[in-house]
């Protein structure tokens, strides 16, 4: 297939995602009263081999022929690097100078307790050959461990917003318990993705180079960056020529990320956090938001339907494994941040809203399941498993909230089809960091 056949077929194929991913929001948010992430996350299974691909496969390969899945693959992973340097630009520092106390022992239970179902759980999982074959136990615990940790920390912070709950303890709580859990699951995360499959001095390389990079962006990237932030105060915008600088940092830090043996979505996520806040951050959010979340965030929830067929889970035996799997990951996660919130002085329903909002896992799940299916980490089969139980827990958040709050009156009803993106957050206000 020539590049003029490529790129038109790469078109038909945004047309159709983007279809499929707005109509399925709009009925989960509407019949569903669901975060518009889980009509996406459906959409992209649906257009996988796990619906579109068994009822009609050629008519599936016709619309995503293999000469085209690098490109989408390379578009898709471009759109998640920027998804998480919005994410960056959405912590908020002082979030962790509220409910401090609380909020370290929830997110730290919140990272125990799973990876002590991890440590449960991975010996059955590698005896079924769900991992893949080069992975040691150790590493297989360590990834199912972030896999069940992990947080949707933008539909956490959307759900408070829609609510009405910001300045709320609960939201205070909520916001720097989700922020500690993530930041130490994806440290995890980097630190196995260095280890795996390399020798030693390739893995102390990725651990030094990422490591210093880190430090270097958390404790001076401000600093370095301010010139810019004083470029958008004089111009009172963000201008085309700050957006393609800021883009070039971006492109940067994800290939220091990438060379240094670690995802390159870690670089656009230290960008965003240590991006200046003020006209700078308010402007870029504005300017990424709607093309990164209308398009291409939607192109990787459907990369990954194509990596998903749900049909792999057909015998009893990995049916009972997906279960074990999706209950594991509610009480590890969910009931240890409800006992982490009550220890600390929380009253029951506080601590059952921190819980639900904690297990919630949407987008930055798949994220983490994707890197492992790139990495051969997992198999086809755990990936599939891992994908059902995001779709299960993200879908449980919106109306245990919703019953909490006739229980307690939390708030509002939540709008319509809330979002799983980063203007969950309450978005970027100039100081907020």
């Amino acid at each position: 297939m020539d590049l003029v056949h490529v790129g038109a077929a790469l078109a038909v194929q945004m047309v159709v995602i983007l279809g499929a991913c707005r109509l399925s929001g709009w009925l989960v948010g509407r019949f569903l009263r669901q975060p518009r992430v889980i009509g996406d996350m459906i959409a992209g299974i649906l257009l996988g081999p796990s619906l579109l691909g068994w009822l009609a496969p050629q008519a599936q390969a016709l619309l995503f022929p293999i000469e085209t899945r690098p490109l989408l693959q390379f578009v898709a992973q471009a759109g998640i690097g920027l998804y998480m340097f919005l994410v960056g630009l959405g912590f908020r520092r002082a979030h962790f100078h509220l409910q401090a106390g609380s909020a370290v022992a929830v997110s730290l239970c919140g990272i125990i307790a799973p990876f002590l179902g991890a440590v449960a759980l991975t010996p059955w999982l590698s005896a079924m050959g769900l991992f893949g074959p080069t992975v040691t136990p150790f590493e297989a615990t360590l990834f199912i461990g972030v896999a069940i940790s992990t947080t949707a920390f933008p539909v956490l912070a959307r759900i408070i917003r829609e609510r009405g709950l910001g300045g709320t303890p609960l939201a205070a709580l909520a916001l720097s318990a989700g922020a500690i859990d993530d930041a130490i699951a994806w440290s995890i995360l980097a630190i196995l993705l260095a280890c795996i499959g390399a020798d030693g001095m390739i893995a102390v390389r990725a651990l030094g180079g990422g490591g210093l990079f880190a430090i270097v962006m958390l404790f001076l990237g401000s600093r370095l960056l301010a010139p810019l932030a004083r470029w958008a105060e004089r111009e009172g915008r963000v201008t085309p020529a700050m957006l393609l600088v800021v883009l070039l940092l971006f492109g940067g830090c994800a290939w220091a990320m990438d060379m240094a043996g670690l995802h390159a979505v870690f670089g656009g996520f230290l960008l965003g956090v240590a991006m200046p806040r003020g006209i700078l951050s308010q402007g870029l959010a504005r300017r990424l938001e709607p093309t990164t979340i209308g398009l291409l965030v939607p192109i990787f929830f459907t990369v990954s339907g194509l990596n998903t067929q749900v049909t792999m889970v057909s015998s009893l035996s990995l049916a009972l494994v997906a279960l074990a799997i999706l209950a594991a990951s509610i009480l590890a996660k969910g009931g240890a941040c409800w006992a982490a919130a009550r220890l600390t002085g929380q009253d029951n329903v506080t601590a059952l809203a921190v819980g639900a909002l904690m297990n919630a896992r949407g987008l930055m799940e798949l994220l983490v399941i994707n890197i492992g299916l790139q990495r051969g980490i997992i198999g086809p089969e755990l990936f599939a498993m891992l994908a059902l139980m995001t779709i299960v827990t993200t879908m449980m958040t919106v109306p245990a909230i919703d019953r909490l709050a006739r229980r307690k009156g939390l708030g509002g009803p939540i709008a319509d089809g809330p979002d799983d993106g980063p203007t969950a957050r309450a978005v970027v206000t100039p100081g907020a960091a």
